[in-house]
This record gives structure tokens, sequence and C-alpha cells, in this order.
């Protein structure tokens, strides 16, 4: 899709060129400047009547009017140099993509070197328009007679940049392949339970393995009962689906040691059991598996971009149903570490499936572990939804994952995990822990639950039950669900070994 090109030549033919504006003086300079000789100055008088703005993520559109071989010129606003960040350039980017994309239009190209400060060069700003086309550009084919999905796509964007090529062209593929595993993740979480069983999501996992050459072992329900995976299969009693424990390897070492686990909560759709959600919490409950596309999509990205780490991806799946077998209130279930758990609520089944998952990935090796789940409604009451809630028991990882979420432009707030939360969750008359201490504090009963099972290794966890999903379009993306947390885990597994020496 992309090709990269030294030098503009204004006799070429483009349907449309992308330029970036800053608020600068009224003066035009660069390659810009250029534009505006040839057309007589016209982008000056414009800028100078208002017409033409370089106000943040503001889309301008001149048709050249037969004056140059280029179409369209598409200016986006990028407001103050010293104010624009990655995540800026890639929303603005996205928004232009965006129209360009609406307008049915197949090529275009993009004037790199306007979009680059002092503080992001052409490497970060090619990541950044890689992901923008890629994620702005996603849609979801859904199951109407007539297709939503537009029959023309951005087939070439033709990147003009004088840095150096091969450096402009590793950011594009970066950025690409981050969109594509975001893009994969959507799509998981967009599609009904009926058509994503854990069966389902095994087999994606193991088409993953196939392509990127993972190692790959899919466990079903009776070598689960065989392991004591008593968590995971007490929410699976009440379902006629099996459970499947889902790993996949990755060794981008000599040998496997240091390695990254990444868990993630398959949960393929949520009735709350016995503690049944209501009919409107129940809707939308085909994306309880969010964490389950976040880790698939990240390990995406690691198997294109191939980095120097080892990566174990655990995804404990079932959907959480309701029938005779079903697990109850005040049953007493023991998990895979051995450990003993009162159920008082069946709608907190997720931290039940990461028990057993955080548990596996230790017997495989993970050394640290990064735990993702659209866990409580707790974390949306207490960070909205444009914020993912993180939990830790260990300062130095969580400020690596931290880190990487800054690089991502994908925002995580700490909760806390005190001795008294710790407590409350080990707070049982039949058994070693509980699993709903009560209302209050939820999301962090919750991430503390889990903090039990991942015990002394290194761990954080992620809770993107708000932001998993939107109900809204935006620059990067339609309604539906967001990819959140892909960009970030492969970030983190990208920065791990650089952070640690």
């Amino acid at each position: 899709m992309f090709i990269v090109e030294n030098e503009l030549d204004f006799s070429q033919k483009e349907e449309a060129i992308v330029v970036g504006l800053f608020e600068r003086s009224k003066k035009l300079d660069g390659i810009v400047g250029e534009l505006d000789t040839i057309l007589d100055g016209e982008i000056t008088k414009l800028l100078v009547d208002g017409d033409l703005s370089a106000k943040k993520k503001s889309i301008s559109k001149i048709h050249t009017l037969g004056r140059m071989n280029i179409k369209r010129l598409i200016f986006v606003g990028l407001g103050k140099e010293d104010e624009l960040t990655f995540e800026g350039i890639r929303e603005v980017i996205g928004k232009a993509v965006k129209s360009i994309h609406t307008a049915k239009i197949e090529s275009f190209a993009v004037l790199l070197d306007t979009f680059t400060t002092e503080n992001l060069d052409a490497l970060d700003c090619s990541h950044a328009l890689g992901e923008a086309v890629t994620l702005s550009t996603y849609s979801f084919a859904d199951y109407k007679q007539k297709s939503n999905i537009p029959e023309h796509a951005i087939a070439k964007v033709t990147v003009y940049s004088q840095e150096d090529s091969e450096e402009v062209e590793a950011g594009l593929v970066v950025g690409s392949a981050y969109g594509q595993g975001t893009n994969t993740a959507r799509t998981l979480v967009n599609l009904p339970g009926n058509m994503l069983t854990a069966t389902d999501l095994a087999n994606h996992a193991i088409e993953l393995a196939k392509k990127y050459e993972f190692e790959a072992e899919i466990l079903d329900k009776e070598e689960m009962e065989k392991l004591g995976m008593g968590a995971l299969l007490a929410v699976n009693k009440g379902s006629v689906e099996p459970p499947k424990m889902i790993v996949l390897k990755y060794q981008g070492k000599d040998t496997w040691e240091d390695v990254i686990g990444l868990v993630g909560k398959g949960i393929t759709f949520d009735t709350g059991g016995y503690s049944i959600k209501p009919k409107d919490g129940i809707v939308g409950m085909k994306a309880d598996m969010g964490g389950a596309a976040a880790v698939l999509g990240a390990m995406e990205v690691i198997g294109k971009l191939r980095p120097e780490q080892n990566v174990v991806a655990v995804i404990p799946s079932t959907d959480n149903m309701i029938s005779g077998d079903a697990f109850k209130p005040d049953d007493v279930i023991t998990a895979l570490s051995g450990k003993t758990i009162e159920i008082l609520n069946t709608d907190a089944e997720g931290r039940l499936a990461l028990a057993d998952g955080v548990t596996y990935a230790k017997h495989h090796g993970a050394s640290v572990l990064v735990d993702v789940a659209t866990l409580t409604g707790g974390v949306i009451v207490a960070l909205g939804h444009d914020i993912t809630g993180a939990m830790t028991n260990n300062e130095e990882l969580f400020e690596q994952v931290l880190e990487a979420s800054y690089e991502a432009g994908e925002m995580i707030w700490r909760l806390p995990i005190t001795e008294k939360h710790k407590a409350r969750v080990r707070k049982s008359r039949v058994a070693d822990l509980n699993n709903s201490p009560g209302r209050d504090g939820h999301a962090i009963f919750a991430g503390t639950f889990i903090g039990e099972f991942a015990e002394d290794t290194p761990w954080v966890h992620l809770d993107i039950a708000g932001t998993a999903t939107t109900t809204s379009d935006y620059e990067l993306g339609p309604a539906g669900g967001t990819g959140a947390m892909v960009r970030t885990l492969a970030t983190f597994v990208e920065l791990y070994q650089a952070n640690k020496e």
C-alpha cells in the first residue's frame, strides 16, 4: 500500500495530497511555499482570509482547478508546533484519511516532512501515518443483506519525504502492523457470541500460530480437569460450549527464559450466571472477551515485527451461562493454584478464569505478567470510557507498562491495592478467598483477587471494561470494538528488554 519517494514531482498526477499546516506566520516556506507559488499565492490568500485554518484537527480541501496535476490539496491543521504529539498526528491524519475514504479516492499522497517537529521525527510521523491509515479505514462486515463494506478501498499511499527512506519505510511497517493487530482485535470484539465461541477463539489462535510460527497449545475440558483448573471449569459449568485454555508461545531469544506473560480474559458471552445481569446490562456482553482480543492482536503485531523477546500468551476462554449444572453463589471451588474460592457472585467470573490463566502462564515460565480484561463496571464508574484502570504488585514493571501506554497513546490510570483490600478478598469462613467482597471499590477488589494468583511474580492488571468499545465513530475508527491495549502491549514487549538494560 505504501510507496516512499524522496522528491515530489509537481508534474506527477495525484488525486489528493495531504499537507500538514502549523499555526505559524502567514508566510509559507518549504514545499508548501512551492505549492503556493504554483497556485499564484492562493494558499496565502486563503490563510489571510481565514478560509484555510491551521487550528488543530481542522481539515481544509482545496481544488487546484487544473493549475497542476495534483487534483486536491488537503490541509490538516496541526496547531502549535511545540504542542503537537504523536497521538495528535495520528488522530488528525486519521480524520483526513476518513474524509478521503468517504470521497471514494483510492490513492493519495502525504507530504510527511510537513508534519515533523523537533520532538517528532520522520520515524515517529511515518509510524503515526501507518497506524492512522490502517485504523481509520477499518469497517466491520455486518450481517445485512446489503453489506456495509464499501466497494472501494485505499490501494496506494505515496509518502514524500527527504528524510532517510529506510527509516520512513520502517516507521510505516511498524505503524501498519500496530494498526492491523488493533483491527484484528476490533473484529473479534465485534463478532456476535454465537459466531465466536471459545472453540472459534482457539481456532483463530491456531491460525495465528501457523502464520507466524508460534508454538500453540489448546487445552480441552478433559485436560483441564486432569490439571485441576477448577476456576475456569466452574464458569463453564452452565454452558453447552466446551471451554478452551489457549496458549501461544513466541520465542525471540535463544533460550526460554525472561518470559513476558500476556493473559487475556476470554469470556465470549457473559449472562452473569445466576447473579444474572439486567436486560440492559446483558446487551453488549459479546465484548467480554476484549482482553483476549487485545492479547491476540498484540501477538499478531509481535509475529509481524519479531522482537527479541520471549512471550507466552494465555487465554482462558468460555461463556458464562445459566443451566441446571451452572455454578452458584455459595459454591466452593478449587483453582489450579490449589487455592479455594467461595463464590459470592457468579457475575464475577472473569477473575476466576484469569486466576487459572495467570497460574498457567507461570507454569509456562512467565517471569512477569500483564493481564488484560473487560473486568468490572466499577472501573467505568471510576474512570469513564477513555481511561483503562491499572493495578500492580511491582513498581518497576508498572512504570514500563505506563511508558508503553504513553507511547501508544492509550491512557491508563493506577488504582491502589492495600492490605485492607487483600484482607477483604481473603475473608471467608469456608475458603481461602471470596470472589466478590462487595460493590464498594469493586474494580479494586477484582484486581486484588487476581493478584492473589500472581503472588510474588511481577504483575500488572489492566481493566478495559470502559475502553474496549465505543458507542460513537471517532477519528481512528467506527463505533464498536476499539482494540484497546493492543498497541500498549506490543510496545511494552518491544521496550521491555531495552528498559532492563
